[in-house]
């Protein structure tokens, strides 16, 4: 049993090592809800999100450095994508130069770390003196969903994988207007399935490694304790928790606990009964 633990917590750390060039890859997505935005970092490329309510929105870049200004502006391709979105780029007052608009030759873009499809209104980059820039992002009716990117230095770290994961959910819901078990079709997301069903099993193997070794006499240490009926409901449940997840927030909490229902499922153990004492199963 050890042996298995052993090879089965290497495969887990492969596997995310794997997906560490899909999740670098990407922008670090925020979800903008204000008019005004303060770009930090500039050069660390970030996406973000939002949704004009009746007035453009401004995003502001203070650097006492010169730094290179990367800028593009992107709609989602909805029917109701909005072309005449454009980013206006300025330098105390100035008008720097002009991303997308009704005049840009929108261009169909697939971004695979999320696996939702835009309309590309183009890009602007330049190395930038030192000082104050604006970004003024609007639409004919200032009403139009859009995706603002700054900066081309890629910085995706664990923390911002998990800002990602808790973000794509709500993007493929109100920004892309589709389901988010779409999700599941990115290395990210039939990764973190993966990973998490393998945790619960790691976890699952080491308990009852433990309770069959310092419990070897006694119902606890039994290594199987639950029957036919018990076996499928737990099937039910682990196959009822990842739907639940999948289709709403891709919580890996869920995923882990529909991973360990599937992995007491297959091995006829429930770790709950195992804590109790409790034996179900007709063969012992």
């Amino acid at each position: 049993m050890t042996t298995k633990i052993c090879k089965t917590i290497p495969l887990a750390l492969l596997l995310l090592f794997v997906l560490v060039p899909a999740i670098a890859s990407a922008h670090q997505p925020r979800i903008v809800e204000s008019d005004a935005t303060q770009v930090v970092d500039p050069e660390i490329s970030k996406a973000y999100y939002a949704t004009l309510t009746g007035s453009p929105h401004t995003y502001t870049i203070d650097s006492p450095v010169d730094f290179d200004l990367y800028v593009s502006i992107l709609v989602p391709d909805i029917k109701s994508a909005d072309k005449s979105t454009v980013a206006e780029i300025s330098k105390a007052g100035v008008l720097v130069a002009t991303v997308g608009g009704s005049d840009a030759s929108w261009k169909s873009f697939f971004e695979p770390f999320g696996q939702s499809s835009y309309l590309d209104g183009g890009e602007y980059k330049a190395r930038a003196e030192a000082g104050v820039y604006t970004i003024i992002v609007r639409s004919e009716n200032n009403d139009s969903k859009y995706s603002l990117a700054v900066g081309e230095i890629e910085a995706f770290d664990g923390a911002e994988g998990m800002n990602a994961l808790s973000i794509i959910p709500e993007l493929k819901r109100d920004f892309f207007e589709e389901s988010p078990i779409s999700f599941i079709k990115s290395p990210f997301g039939w990764g973190l399935i993966v990973v998490m069903y393998l945790h619960a099993g790691i976890v699952g193997l080491i308990y009852r490694a433990i309770l069959k070794k310092f419990a070897k006499n006694s119902p606890r240490g039994a290594t199987r304790n639950i029957g036919k009926a018990d076996r499928l409901l737990r099937l039910a449940i682990g196959v009822g928790l990842l739907l639940w997840a999948i289709t709403t927030t891709w919580s890996p909490i869920l995923i882990f606990f529909s991973g360990f229902a599937l992995f007491e499922a297959i091995f006829s153990w429930c770790g709950f009964y195992a804590a109790l004492g409790k034996n179900t199963c007709p063969i012992n």
